[in-house]
Formats: C-alpha cells, structure tokens, sequence
C-alpha cells in the first residue's frame, strides 16, 4: 500500500526527490571495509548439506519491521526454537543517520514508501556453511551483517553501495552472497565468512531478486523498477525505470546475457502485463523459469533455452480485494513461489488476495485456495514435502502440503514476516537469552 507521507516529514521527502532525480545512481557510494572479520572457521558444506557435522537444519525467518530471525524446525510442527535480535547496533546505526541529512532522507523515505509506515530491518538471511552466523540484509540500515547465532553479536558489516539493501541470493557452496543494492542499481557478491566483497555488477532500475544457477557460475538478478510511488496507472508505466534481467558470469561479474521481458511479454501477446519480474523458481534441471510480475495474480512460464514466453497461469482474484493499484504492497498482487523438490508443484503466495495455493506444474491447475495473511514468501520445506508461506498480515509462517494442497501446520513470528530460508545452527544451538525480544 502507497502510504501517505507525513506533513512533518515532507522536508525529508523532497530532499530525498531531489537527490534521486539529480545523483547518478552509482553516485556516493559507501566506503565498503568490514567493520571486523569473522573469528569463526567455515566449513565446505553449503546450508542444508547432510554433510554438515554437528548441524541441525533450521528455517530463518525474517521479521522485517521487528528487527529480529525467528528461527524454526523445518518441517512438520515449525516449532519455533528460538529467536536472535539482528539489528543489536541499531542504536549506532541510527546515530548515524540522523547525523547525515541525506541518509536520514532517504531512511525516512524508505519508511513511508516501501516500508509501508515502517522501518525495514531485515529483508533476507542465509546461514553460513558452518550454522555459526546468519547474514542478514537491512534495508533501513543499507547494509549487509554477519550476526553470530550464539553470542548475538555482529561479526561483520558491509554497507552497499547506496541507501537501501534488498534481496539476496547464496552460491550453491555456500561461500558468496550476493545483495542488491537497491538505489545504485548494482549487485554486490561478498565472501560470507568474512564480509569482504569478491566483485560487483551493475543492473536495471532497483535491482530486487538474486539466483545463482548453473551450479554457481552465473548469477541472475531482475530488476523490477520503481515500486514505491503511486502512478500505478498503465498509462504511467513509463515511468517504473528500466526494468530487465541481467545474468552475469560468476567469477568474473561480466554480463553475459540480458533479458527483455517486456519484448517477450508483447512478442506472447500479453502486452498488459508488467515486464517487472519479482520472485522466481527454475525447474530443477533449470530448463524453465516461473515468474511473478507486478500487478498480476498469476505467473508465467519462460523456456530458457528457447528464449521465449511459453505460459501464463492466471489465479482466481479475491472479490474483497480493492483493484486499486494504488492499495497493492509495493506494486504486488502475487509476491512469492516455490517449486517442490520434484519439480511437479507449484505454490504461490497470492499475497494481495490473501491466499496460497499448489499448482500442478504439467496442467497449471492450482488446488484448494488456502486463505493467507497476506503471504508474502514461499519456499520448500526441509524434508521437501511442504511449501511454507510468511503470513506479514497475521505474522506467522504456514506450511501447505505439495501433495494435498491443505494446510498442515501454522506458528506465529515476529512483526512482518518475509523472506523465509533453509539454514543451520549447530546440533545444540540455544538463542542468544540476553538478546531475546
């Protein structure tokens, strides 16, 4: 939802206009040292690896407007192990801002566009290969931390380059993240044990997803342009920036490919529909890409190989929902899907229409609608049997089974749940109690 801004933030508001549209969008970057390297060894294995000694498999969840990773078994109950605090500087941090006129700008922006009224805290989180840390991005904070699970303190910190970090993506090794940095329009991949940055690449307008594929040599980020003003209005599309998917080479960060949804969409016949991609989820063989865009309840199908749209599911719409544009969460209708480990079931978070719901990948039949708080994430549960789905209306996180397509589980998290992501902590981890919210 477009939230009105406050008269007594308008000054804010305008400086922050002003240097949008006058600063190059690489301009002013952030010095990007870590603030303090990892003490902590790292092993091999990637997050979720059986090869992982003395591990055990949890979901991370991010409460975005709380500050705080909820951390759950996951599978069957979700049961909520325990809970750390991923903003422990936020008191520096917001020294900081308020000390820099034009950080406080665009912090206060953030708040009354995107973050719907809020502060974003935390938008994504993967553990390292070890389970010792669980690296965060936080938009507010336009940054990227290393949070030790045990001590609850930060063993790193890089700023991106910007105002404001979005979502991220971990190598299949589990050694490199990527983080978009949403106002430079550029992707930052860091070394995750020690925060320090491998390489970089530029991108669309706000860049927002990240996926590695190709067994780690290629990184795909799709940029989905501006989301945060209300000239939601076809007739204004224009104005949304330059939105594309740019795949990169993974060690070298050239662009390798870049690819215009918007003459794939028209060349389909679906000229409607908005060419700004948000979540995705390849097939396992990653022939195929299934993708969300902007103003739409539904997704497409993309043949990678083929290089062409090859088809659209459209999902039942919830008459309670308002077809004001205006209404919609950052430009979303549908935000969030996953595949099972087959690669026969979708599930989608209908997020506007407060559903999800499993589609059968061969008829694209979805099955029961399952009523949802505005779901705003969808990823596979550990043992592959269920999707679960971040509930931010009602925060809480539910698991729907890929076989039944009913719900089988449902716990409650902190304020404003998203990104939900696989990872581990060791075998008898417990919660930092002294940083227990």
């Amino acid at each position: 939802m477009k939230t009105a801004l406050p008269p007594a933030l308008a000054g804010a508001a305008v400086a922050l206009a002003v240097v949008a549209a006058s600063a190059p969008a690489s301009a002013a970057p952030v010095p990007r040292t870590p603030a303090a390297a990892s003490t902590t060894s790292t092993a091999s294995a990637a997050p979720g690896s059986s090869a992982s000694s003395g591990l055990r498999e949890v979901l991370f969840v991010g409460n975005n407007w709380d500050g705080t990773a909820d951390v759950l078994e996951p599978s069957g109950s979700l049961a909520r192990i325990g809970r750390i605090n991923v903003i422990p500087d936020k008191r520096q941090r917001m020294l900081e801002i308020h000390l820099n006129p034009l950080k406080l700008a665009y912090f206060l922006g953030i708040r009354w566009s995107v973050g719907e009224g809020h502060d974003q805290f935390v938008d994504d989180m993967y553990s390292t290969p070890d389970g010792s840390a669980v690296v965060v991005s936080r938009p507010s904070f336009a940054d990227v931390v290393s949070v030790d699970v045990s001590s609850g303190r930060i063993n790193w910190r890089f700023p991106v380059s910007g105002y404001r970090s979005d979502h991220m993506a971990v190598s299949p090794d589990g050694t490199r993240v990527a983080v978009s940095a949403s106002t430079s329009n550029r992707v930052h991949v860091l070394d995750i044990r020690t925060g320090r940055e491998t390489g970089s690449f530029a991108t669309g307008d706000k860049p927002h997803e990240n996926v590695f594929t190709d067994g780690g040599s290629r990184i795909w980020n799709s940029a989905i342009g501006e989301v945060g003003t209300a000239l939601d209005d076809p007739v204004w599309d224009f104005t949304k920036g330059d939105r594309k998917i740019t795949v990169v080479d993974a060690k070298t960060y050239r662009t390798v490919e870049v690819i215009d949804m918007r003459q794939r969409l028209d060349a389909f016949g679906r000229k409607d529909l908005s060419d700004a991609v948000r979540p995705v989820a390849f097939t396992p063989d990653e022939s195929k890409l299934y993708f969300q865009v902007s103003f739409f309840n539904g997704f497409l199908e993309y043949d990678v190989a083929a290089d062409r749209i090859t088809r659209v599911k459209t999902l039942p719409k919830n008459p309670a929902t308002s077809e004001d544009r205006t209404t919609w969460v950052n430009d979303s209708r549908h935000h969030g899907i996953s595949m099972s480990p087959a690669g026969d079931k979708i599930c989608v978070a209908g997020t506007m229409d407060d559903y999800a719901t499993v589609v059968d990948r061969a008829t694209l039949r979805e099955g029961p609608l399952v009523p949802a708080s505005k779901p705003y994430w969808a990823t596979v549960s550990g043992d592959g049997r269920s999707c679960v789905v971040s509930e931010s209306g009602s925060d809480s996180v539910s698991a729907i089974d890929f076989a039944t397509g009913r719900k089988v589980a449902s716990v409650p998290v902190g304020d404003h749940p998203q990104r939900v992501r696989l990872g581990k902590v060791a075998a008898d981890w417990r919660a930092p109690s002294a940083r227990w919210k």
